[in-house]
This record gives structure tokens, sequence and C-alpha cells, in this order.
């Protein structure tokens, strides 16, 4: 093989200055407007370092969220810019490309993270990471990586307070990663005048998302739009602030494996910081809430009943006063809400536009703007349901369905008139 292999590749400006991030740092965050050329650019970046493996078996792979999604975007650039290498071996059922060193670039799907499970990576690409679920990073990509002290790029266009909005925020804090940003209005990749042809027929957040690459952009059909949960998080109250204001308490309990369960507190105008716990059992986690409840003295506790009736019956065993909710149940309000679970939501849209306060926390406000919103036939308000997110590969909405509990009914502020009766069961306890 010829010392020299020039590749049917010229890059941009930018392009140039994505590879050199990608070449400076193990781990990067390229956020890219659309028609930026990301997929070209780091597909060659994978070329790049496999050429120049001396491994003898070097391993890199391109990640899209679905492995349609790979081979439709990526295989033609693998095939066509890889044509120029003498020996390289294409293999279409594996979507894979064989160079005479050994090395070998491979396409894959995080809707099947099992064909990565084992590999392990010199470097991987994962392109749209907003899509993916973000088990695929922690459970599969990372340890891949560990190896052979392998790279990884991410990229992608802003989806909101999401994954990948996480791991842009770490690449500006963390020495080790590199986080960039790259907007239409400054590339100069696009015409301005295309750019304002887009603008015409385009939305402002569905602009400001896919040209500007704006995080706080969200869909037009969110319920709980991103700029009313960032207004939120920055808002600081104090006890003093919601003094003889309603205190309650909302409990979600884990569903699933992945699922967690949490408890939030609220009084008034102010979300505290909730508490989230993982892989617990019903007793001991009904501990936690008599604890809670115990500390907080709140004027009501709400509980979804999907998965804790084990819960809600050991603290009424236990003397307190609970109140379990179905999210799936009958609205209050039931001519506006085709159940509670879109009515406590959409209460929550209204309390956070009267100016609460939650935690910075990026979990709770990536889960308070994902879900989006429809009317059904009868004119009645249908959140997303839990299913629908997860299918977008989106985390369920654990701490979210927390909050929006203590929306379940108007209380009154009755602190003086305890949640919990004491009684015998107190040595029990």
């Amino acid at each position: 093989m010829s010392n020299v292999i020039t590749l049917p590749y010229e890059p941009r400006k930018t392009q140039q200055a994505i590879h050199e991030i990608i070449r400076n740092n193990r781990f990067s965050v390229i956020v890219a407007h659309r028609r930026l050329g990301k997929t070209v650019c780091t597909i060659n970046e994978l070329i790049r370092a496999a050429l120049r493996d001396g491994s003898g078996n070097g391993r890199y792979g391109y990640v899209a969220p679905f492995r349609s999604q790979a081979k439709s975007i990526a295989w033609d650039y693998v095939k066509d810019f890889t044509g120029p290498v003498p020996g390289r071996v294409v293999n279409e059922g594996e979507l894979s490309v064989d160079f005479p060193n050994g090395a070998r670039i491979r396409l894959f799907g995080a809707d099947n993270p099992d064909a990565m499970r084992g590999l392990y990576f010199d470097g991987v690409i994962l392109d749209e990471v907003a899509d993916m679920k973000p088990e695929v990073l922690g459970a599969i990509i990372r340890p891949a990586l560990s190896d052979r002290n392998g790279w990884a790029c991410f990229i992608g266009k802003p989806k909101g307070i999401n994954l990948f909005h996480e791991l842009y925020t770490l690449g500006l804090n963390n020495p080790q990663w590199c986080s960039a940003i790259y907007r239409a209005d400054e590339t100069g990749i696009i015409p301005e005048h295309e750019l304002e042809a887009a603008r015409s027929v385009m939305s402002p957040n569905q602009y400001r998302q896919e040209f500007l690459c704006d995080f706080s952009a969200s869909e037009d059909n969110v319920l709980i739009t991103i700029d009313m949960v960032s207004r939120a998080a920055r808002k600081g109250l104090t006890a003093e602030d919601v003094r003889g204001a309603v205190k309650v308490i909302g409990v979600d309990v884990a569903r699933f494996g992945d699922d967690r369960s949490v408890i939030c507190r609220r009084e008034g105008l102010w979300c505290h910081e909730l508490r989230v716990v993982e892989k617990t059992d019903n007793m001991t986690f009904a501990g936690m809430v008599a604890r809670e409840i115990d500390d907080f003295r709140p004027d009501g506790v709400f509980i979804d009943a999907g998965r804790g009736e084990g819960v809600i019956d050991r603290l009424r065993q236990l003397g307190y006063r609970v109140m379990e909710i179905n999210f799936g149940g009958k609205a209050s309000d039931s001519g506006k809400y085709a159940n509670k679970r879109s009515e406590m939501w959409d209460r929550v849209r209204e309390w956070l536009e009267a100016g609460a306060a939650i935690p910075n926390n990026p979990d709770l406000k990536g889960e308070l703007a994902s879900p989006t919103y429809k009317f059904d036939a009868a004119g009645k308000l249908v959140l997303e349901p839990k299913e629908k997110l997860k299918e977008r590969g989106l985390r369920s909405p654990d701490m979210a369905d927390a909050l929006a509990l203590t929306f379940a009914y108007p209380l009154r502020a009755m602190t003086a008139r305890p949640i919990r009766r004491i009684t015998e069961i107190e040595e029990d306890y």
C-alpha cells in the first residue's frame, strides 16, 4: 500500500476546526447547525484514525440512534471516502470496512446496543446523541472505550435539556473534555438569503434549535417550555418567602427496573431538592417517606397508585394519612383534561408561569421540558405518556411526575393538623 493515500475530501474551515478538537481531546461534544457537514467530517476523522492505527487490530465505530439511520446517513460516505484505499474490504451485511493494516470501521444503531456489547473501541462517533437512550452511553460505550483508552466524539443538534445537553455542559467544565457550538449565523456555511428563507417557513423555536443551536428552544407542542424551566431554576426562594404556604409531598414509585422512586417536597412556589431512590423495596421506601413526612409536616401527601400500593398500605398501617393518585384516572376538570396526569402537569405549567422556583437539577429540568401534548377528539388535553417518551429515547420523567403529584388536589395550609396519628404503631415504626 502506498505511504500516501489521498481521500476525496477537502474540509471547510469549520470542519477542520472540528477535526482539531477531536484529535486533541479524548472526549469532545460538537453542537452543529443543520447542513454543516458534521457526518462527512466525523466519518473522515474515523477513516484517518483507522488508516494511521498501528496496533494491527484497531476498532472504530459510528453510532446513530437507529441502525437503519446509520446505514442511510453514513454508509455511502464510508464506502465513497475509503474508495482510494488499496485492499480495503467492504462488508455490506455488517456495515463494516476492513483496512489492510487490520483496522476496522463499523456502523451501529443505538436501538440495538447488544450488537456493541463486549466490543472495544479505539475511537467512536455518536451522531444525534439527543435521540439515544442514556444507558447506551453508560452501559455500552464507556466500558468499550476503557480497554484501549479510546476516544469519543458526541455530535448533534440541540433537542432540549437531555443527555446531549448534559454532555455539552460536562465538556465545558471538565478539563479532559471539550465542547463547541457552531451556529449557522457564525459559520457562514449557509448563505444569509437561505437562512432568511428557512426563518420565514419555520417557527421561531424550530429555527433557534436547528440553525442557532439553542438548547433552550422547545418544540411547539411541548407543554412546559425550556424557557419556563430555565427561569424557574434560576429563581431563588427562601423559607421566609413561602412562610404560611401550603406544604405538600408527592411520591412517585418506581415501575420498571430503570425507573426511580422519587419524593418531592413543595412549599407554595418553592420546590425543594428532590430525593431519588433506586432499587429499593417497598417497605424500605415506605420508611423513607415516613421520615420525610415527620420532618416536613406537610398538609397533604399524594402517592402514585400505579406501583405504590405496597408503599401506601405500609404508610397507612403506620398511621399516616396519605392519598393514592391514579395517573390514568378521571381529572377533576374532566371537561378539559383527558386524565389526571394531564391535569396535574398542566397545573405545574401554571405554577411555573406564576413564578415558581425549582432546583437547578439537569434531570428535573430535562424531564419537565420533554413531554409533548395534543388534544383528543373531545378537545381534551392529553399529555404524552411515559411509554412514548421512552420510545423517543428519553428517560422516564419520575422526578417531574413526583412534582406533578403535589398538584393532585387543592389544599389549605393546616400544619397544626398532623399527617400522622400518634398511636400504638409508634413503637412499631
